[in-house]
């Protein structure tokens, strides 16, 4: 595995556009989180449970995430290139405590609650952006910026919180940790020839991001044209979907040829 990047115009423009992202929202005025965003049209009680089925429709992102893990660790997982695997562990634990802090939040949503469903999903987008960026452009920065990313994106939950607690909440840069990576992810897929066959299975996985995050946003609509199912319901069953289309990936998939760590 060689230690350094090739470097060429397709990085620079990756790069350069992550960083007019970064200075568009720095020169951005701060923005606190809308408290009507945890007013869900779903708030049936069943079982005592409040929110019953905003909670119980995590338990599939809680069990991919744990047969994930396990799967991976125990060498499983053909799909997978070997140098990745603490990254690709990662993404599944993510996947795992992003379940399960999101059913906890659902219990009382409140800013409070969702600190814990927002510090696992940055687990996830930065583990899932290196997995990527480690399959298609270099193994060896992956490896380096993982977990320095994951600092990253753990500092701007933290640093929201902290600012809502004082008044003057702050949302800006968890936004980046969030949406920045799936802006970056296309453009990767596009412009490098991954070092894996199968691209299809990160294709699905953000088409199911991109379904999930429609289906939160109409979560009222949807309530109301669907008896019983609501918006963030099926945003939780998509995104579950999603996770196991990239969790059959590491089965599926197929080295191509020698192409080498770099």
């Amino acid at each position: 595995m060689e230690s350094e990047m090739r470097i060429d115009g397709r990085t620079v423009a990756i790069a350069g556009l992550a960083a007019a992202a970064l200075i568009v929202v720095a020169v951005l005025p701060p923005m606190a989180q809308d408290q009507a965003y945890f007013r869900y049209a779903d708030q049936r009680r069943v079982l005592g449970i409040a929110n019953f089925w905003n909670v119980v429709s995590n338990l599939p992102l809680v069990l991919l995430g744990l047969v994930g893990v396990i799967s991976i660790a125990r060498k499983r997982t053909p799909g997978y290139l070997p140098a990745l695997r603490p990254i690709y562990v990662t993404f599944f634990a993510g996947v795992l405590l992003t379940g399960l802090g999101s059913a906890y939040y659902h219990l009382n949503p409140s800013n409070a609650t969702i600190l814990w469903d927002r510090l696992a999903l940055t687990l996830l987008f930065m583990s899932f952006f290196c997995a990527v960026w480690g399959e298609h452009i270099s193994v060896s920065s992956a490896l380096k910026m993982v977990w320095p990313l994951i600092a990253v994106g753990l500092a701007s939950v933290v640093y929201w919180y902290v600012t809502e607690t004082r008044g003057r909440g702050d949302l800006r840069f968890y936004a980046v940790v969030q949406f920045l990576p799936m802006v970056l992810l296309p453009l990767i897929l596009l412009l490098y020839r991954s070092r894996m066959t199968g691209v299809g299975y990160l294709w699905g996985l953000l088409a199911a991001y991109a379904l999930a995050k429609a289906a939160e946003v109409l979560d009222h609509r949807l309530y109301d044209a669907l008896p019983g199912f609501s918006g963030h319901e099926i945003k939780h069953w998509v995104a579950a979907i999603g996770v196991f289309v990239y969790y059959r990936a590491g089965f599926k998939r197929k080295r191509r040829g020698a192409a080498p760590d770099v």
